[in-house]
């Protein structure tokens, strides 16, 4: 099993000078991959925008999104991530997620989070099609267009599609339509329950996932967490407090129990920004780089 760790910047690196240290460290310190999440009214950078400069500074590192399904048009979703993996020379990865549940971000989504299940159901297929080059029609919630063949294509023949979630409806999804799982805020005997419904719902439909595709987003906090920093994670997400690993050891402990439950992949990312991004990985490599296999 191939133990990868790759660190996602969440709300801090929204500037030229951050990103660029933030994409060298990585490099520098053999981490695997940069992560950016998609958050529309988060103080965050566009993924797709974000990771095509990352591609542009460096030929090596690996570039992950965790981008919305919902809201999107299907077709230029599918333009945008076949260019993107085509400029970085097959280094996408790519996770796809419903989008968060509270104000404002929920309003912004544009889709109520009741359908947002079905607009993925609707979608991921479509992708796949686009994707390995077909002529495809389509008229849905996911978008309307005709004998469309999508150029270019991507340089990854299946371009591979992670899902996350935890609820039973995303579990099963996932099983049945992703190629893997990347989850967040659940503990590791969780995500072990979780992995045995997606492999069932996976063989009911035919089709088998990966045992290395099975991994986990993780946000630590490098010191105590302030007050005010408290309020809002508990507010936006209940579970998020218990669930945030305080202090590298921590952080260190926890990957291990997931690695021991069968969980190989890992996508780590600091809760509070950094005062330097170079000071925090070179912690980070020191804390949990030698878990990397």
């Amino acid at each position: 099993m191939k133990i990868r760790i790759g660190v996602g910047a969440g709300n801090t690196s929204s500037t030229p000078d951050a990103l660029a240290e933030l994409v060298r460290g990585l490099d520098d310190l053999g981490f695997d991959s940069l992560w950016l999440s998609e958050v529309l009214t988060a103080p965050v950078l566009d993924p797709v925008v974000g990771l095509a400069w990352a591609a542009a500074n460096n030929p090596r590192l690996k570039l992950g999104t965790t981008m919305l399904l919902p809201g999107r048009h299907v077709l230029r979703l599918a333009k945008q991530l076949a260019s993107l993996d085509v400029l970085s020379r097959g280094r996408l990865l790519v996770t796809l997620v419903p989008g968060l549940t509270y104000a404002p971000e929920r309003d912004a989504i544009g889709v109520d989070p009741k359908r947002r299940g079905a607009v993925i159901d609707e979608a991921l297929p479509l992708l796949r099609r686009l994707w390995a080059g077909e002529t495809v029609s389509h008229e849905g919630i996911a978008g309307s267009f005709h004998d469309v063949k999508l150029s270019p294509l991507p340089v990854q023949q299946p371009l591979e599609v992670w899902l996350g979630g935890t609820v039973p409806a995303a579990l099963e999804r996932c099983g049945r339509l992703s190629d893997g799982w990347l989850p967040s805020l659940c503990t590791p005997e969780e995500a072990a329950a979780g992995r045995v419904v997606i492999e069932k719902a996976a063989a009911q439909a035919g089709r088998s996932i990966s045992g290395e595709h099975f991994g986990m987003s993780i946000g630590y906090a490098g010191a105590p967490i302030d007050p005010a920093t408290a309020r809002v994670m508990a507010a936006r997400r209940p579970r998020a407090l218990e669930l945030t690993p305080v202090g590298l050891p921590a952080l260190r402990e926890l990957i291990e129990h997931f690695i021991a439950v069968g969980f190989s992949k890992f996508v780590v990312r600091p809760v509070v920004a950094p005062a330097s991004w170079r000071a925090e990985l070179e912690a980070l490599a020191a804390a949990v780089g030698d878990l990397q296999t």
